[in-house]
């Protein structure tokens, strides 16, 4: 899985972070919920007051759908033989 960062600026002038966003394929099972989720996530970054300058999409993500979706979504694979 290939993770993304954004970097903004909001219209008070705080540099925003926003990490571990998925970077998908338009034919993946979740594509369009993740696309609706980092949208309403951003929207609420960008209006937050807080003084906040970082923040985890895959913490929002972690909070806000199912356990067994958000595993699918951030799989990890499983090594073996200590590899």
């Amino acid at each position: 899985m290939v993770l993304k960062t954004i970097c903004f600026r909001r219209m008070d002038g705080a540099q925003i972070k926003v990490t571990e966003v998925p970077v998908i394929k338009g034919d993946e099972t979740y594509g369009f919920m993740l696309t609706f989720r980092l949208e309403v996530f951003l929207k609420k970054v960008y209006v937050s007051k807080g003084k906040r300058d970082v923040f985890s999409f895959k913490e929002d993500v972690k909070r806000n759908v199912k356990w067994s979706t958000y595993e699918q979504i951030y799989q990890q694979p499983t090594l073996k033989y200590n590899a």
